[in-house]
């Protein structure tokens, strides 16, 4: 399963050898925090109590390669795009919200869920394209108060710890775990699961840079990523018995950062 990460470190790696062999390219460092919502199978879909309350927060380090230093500038690739490379570090705790926690509060399922909690710990790297569509990037960096927006794509290997427990006790107990998540699933030998592992995460955001001085920005973004496994919250019920189960972990992280130039 450290496949992925091999290859991703690889990638990065290469990216970094191509950078030192290229005069033509500038550098910049950065770090990026801001609130991450995870939507799992923790809570109800398309609720606003998950959606809030199942909040943790995120950090990375960010590194930027700029075509732009010695290309001309009517070459539309360097003035318009930087390739980004992240190492990133979240972590979100985990309780049942909605509807089947709050119609019936007193029965037994709506206490089972209710007591039910979990964490997710994610440790990430990898590469995303950036582009600038509406400002080229020589123009942005000549002109202080500015704004660029930008969007993004690429991905993300992460490390993923998921931990649950229940106020209840035992979690492979009928009296204290639903049903739904003492079936077998994927593997496991219960729709839930303490287990650490890799998974790929495809990423695109959305977000904005402010020149802050000739050497520093500002930025504001919002992203969103999707896991390749449902394994992330330590929650997956059996998908062929439990349809409504459809999608694997997603988030959207909402992020602020600052940005320093390099000067080689």
């Amino acid at each position: 399963m450290f496949k992925y990460l091999y290859i991703t470190l690889f990638a990065l790696f290469g990216i970094s050898t191509i950078a030192n062999a290229q005069s033509d390219l500038a550098h910049e460092i950065g770090i990026i925090a801001g609130p991450i919502t995870l939507q799992s199978d923790f809570g109800e879909r398309n609720n606003a109590d998950t959606n809030i309350n199942n909040t943790g927060i995120g950090i990375g380090l960010v590194h930027w390669l700029n075509f732009s230093a010695a290309n001309s500038r009517d070459r539309y690739f360097p003035e318009h795009f930087k390739i980004r490379s992240e190492l990133s570090f979240s972590r979100t705790n985990l309780r049942h919200f909605g509807e089947w926690v709050e119609r019936k509060p007193n029965e037994l399922f709506a206490t089972q869920l209710r007591n039910m909690k979990g964490t997710s710990t994610l440790l990430g790297i990898g590469a995303q394209l950036e582009y600038s569509p509406f400002r080229s990037i020589h123009n942005f960096e000549n002109s202080v108060g500015g704004i660029s927006p930008y969007f993004s794509a690429g991905f993300l290997v992460s490390y993923y710890s998921a931990k649950l427990n229940s106020k209840l006790g035992d979690m492979t107990l009928p009296t204290v775990t639903p049903g739904k998540y003492l079936t077998p699933s994927d593997g496991r030998a219960h729709g839930f699961s303490n287990e650490t592992g890799i998974a790929v995460a495809a990423t695109a955001g959305v977000g904005v840079h402010y020149k802050l001085t000739t050497m520093s920005d500002l930025m504001f973004e919002t992203r969103f990523q999707m896991y390749s496994s449902d394994w992330i919250d330590g929650l997956n019920p059996n998908k062929q018995i439990y349809t409504e189960n459809k999608s694997n972990d997603w988030q959207v992280w909402f992020n602020f950062g600052y940005i320093y130039y390099l000067e080689f």
